[in-house]
């Protein structure tokens, strides 16, 4: 008979050589393959490039508006199909696109985005209406812009912000409409706004080419130039003195009602810079962050005082 026996297997287990990285060179993001060592990561070939940031949707905004016609129900059609799919209203997006829009001057697509949003029931603050004067005033479409004074003006009447006096006054000024403007600034002496230094400019200039000299000396005696001044460099509010920068600019009364550019400052007056006190800040708030009524005006007694320090 056969006899079938059988015998144990004997197994053989290689060990595992460990392998140890240089601790200098280390990289978590290097695969070590035990056979041909570490494998190389070589660059994608695809890269996404979609933002979700309110930057990249503003500026696809101003891309999706530029190239379109003058049209009214085009431009409205474009802007109803971009903001579709928002479940909320993108205000900060479309605030940074009409920021864009100034910046490049484009007023006419700024009316239309400004009146689309309001439209909407949406960024009625008085920094919208604002922008909106100003870009009629800038395309030179005078009855809509004074259409928009008075409705605010009536609105306003003891909350009116001075910066709408003095875009009104300027607008008046170019256009050498002089009635107008002494109405805009008795409204501003009898409201007790104390008007700014580009007001005071203005109305001057056109009393010395009226030959009313004697009204001259006494605007400029009621309200005389201020020794100090408060400007913006670097994004930080400080105060400068006046004398060296009204001395080479007194012909050019539009540089002054505008935004200061920091190219403008020399050397030396912004070594003449000192910090302003933090209560003035607060006091000098934007005028974006309020809604219509809700701006109440500063009494005469501390305007005169915070011109004077």
């Amino acid at each position: 008979m056969l006899c079938l026996t059988y015998s144990p297997v004997v197994f053989t287990t290689r060990r595992l050589e460990s392998i140890e990285l240089p601790k200098k060179n280390y990289n978590r993001n290097i695969v070590v393959c035990e056979a041909k060592g570490p494998r190389p990561r070589y660059p994608r070939v695809w890269k996404t490039k979609r933002k979700i940031g309110t930057i990249s949707k503003s500026l696809k905004l101003v891309e999706c508006i530029k190239g379109l016609s003058n049209v009214k129900e085009e431009v409205y059609g474009a802007l109803d199909s971009f903001i579709a799919w928002e479940l909320e209203f993108p205000l900060i997006t479309v605030k940074k696109a009409l920021k864009i829009l100034e910046n490049e001057k484009e007023w006419k697509r700024i009316i239309q985005v400004t009146k689309w949003m309001l439209s909407k029931g949406q960024g009625r603050t008085m920094g919208s209406y604002f922008t909106l004067l100003n870009a009629l005033g800038e395309d030179g479409r005078l009855e809509e812009a004074e259409e928009l004074w008075l409705k605010l003006f009536s609105d306003n009447l003891e909350s009116m912000p001075r910066i709408f006096f003095q875009k009104m006054i300027s607008i008046y000024y170019h256009r050498e409409m002089n009635d107008k403007m002494f109405e805009i600034f008795a409204d501003m002496e009898e409201l007790g706004i104390r008007p700014t230094v580009p007001v005071v400019t203005m109305v001057g200039n056109v009393f010395q080419k009226l030959g009313m000299l004697d009204k001259y000396q006494k605007l400029n005696k009621k309200y005389p130039p201020p020794k100090w001044e408060y400007r913006y460099i670097k994004g930080k509010r400080v105060k400068i003195r006046t004398k060296d920068l009204y001395n080479s600019n007194n012909s050019d009364v539009v540089s002054k009602s505008e935004e200061v550019n920091e190219s403008e400052l020399g050397d030396q007056t912004k070594d003449q810079a000192d910090e302003v006190d933090e209560d003035y800040v607060e006091q000098l708030k934007e005028v974006d962050e309020y809604e219509p009524g809700e701006i109440s005006t500063v009494p005469s007694e501390s305007r005169e005082s915070s011109m004077s320090t």
